[in-house]
C-alpha cells in the first residue's frame, strides 16, 4: 500500500473495457469455475494445478502489458485484484473441501479479508477510496498463488510429496506473513486518514 492516499500519476486511467489487459483479466477469471470443476468435480488434480498455476503466475501479466502499452483503465484497476482474489477464494474453498490444506490455515487468511473488507467500508464513509495495492501485499498475492498449485501438486503426485510438499507449505507461511504484513500497513494507513478526516472536520 502506498503511503499516499493518492493513485499513482504516471497515467490517468480511461474508461475503455475492450483493451488488451482487460482481455487477459477475463481470460483469468474463466479460469476460476474450471479450476473449482476439476478440483470438485472429477477430480483431477493435475489438471486443476495447470489451470490454478496459469492463472496464478499471469498474474504479473495484465499489469504490466497496462503499463507497458498505455491502457490503464479503471474497470483494469478492479478487475485485477479482483480476480486474485477470486482465485484465492476458490482455492480455499476448494482446498478446504477437499482437505488440501487445515481450516486454520483457510480461517486465517479469511480473517484478513475480512478485517480489511471493515476497514475500507470506514474509509468510504469518511470519504475515501481504496488506496492503492501495496506491494508487500501484491507479493504475498503472487506467493500464495505459486503455493497453491505446488501444495496440490505435492498431494496429487505422491513420489514428490517428500521435496513439493515442504516447499508448497513453506511459500505459504511466508504468503501468509506478508498478507498480514500488508494489512497492517493498510489499517495504519486508514488510521491516519479517519483521523485527518476527523481533524478537519
Amino acid at each position: 500500500m502506498s503511503q499516499q492516499p493518492a493513485p499513482s500519476t504516471v497515467s490517468a486511467p480511461s474508461n475503455r473495457i475492450w483493451t488488451i489487459p482487460n482481455v487477459i483479466s477475463f481470460i483469468r477469471l474463466l479460469g476460476v469455475p474450471l479450476f473449482l470443476y476439476l478440483l470438485l468435480g472429477p477430480q483431477h488434480d493435475v489438471a486443476a494445478v495447470i489451470v490454478l498455476a496459469v492463472g496464478g503466475t499471469t498474474d504479473w501479466v495484465d499489469g504490466f502489458v497496462a503499463r507497458r502499452m498505455n491502457s490503464v483503465s479503471r474497470l483494469g484497476e478492479l478487475l485485477d485484484p479482483f480476480a486474485d482474489r477470486l482465485y484465492i477464494l476458490a482455492t480455499l474453498i476448494g482446498f478446504t473441501v477437499r482437505g488440501v490444506v487445515p481450516y486454520w490455515l483457510t480461517g486465517a487468511l479469511l480473517l484478513r479479508e475480512l478485517v480489511l473488507g471493515i476497514a475500507l467500508l470506514v474509509l468510504r464513509r469518511h470519504g475515501y477510496g481504496p488506496p492503492p495495492v501495496h506491494y508487500v501485499g501484491k507479493t504475498g498475492t503472487f506467493v500464495l498463488l505459486a503455493a497453491f498449485p505446488v501444495i496440490l501438486l505435492a498431494r496429487a503426485v505422491p513420489s514428490i510429496d517428500p521435496w513439493a510438499g515442504p516447499l508448497g507449505w513453506g511459500l505459504a507461511w511466508w504468503a501468509l506473513g506478508l498478507y498480514w504484513a500488508a494489512g497492517v500497513l493498510y489499517l495504519l494507513q486508514a488510521t491516519r486518514l479517519v483521523r485527518a478526516s476527523r481533524a478537519a472536520a
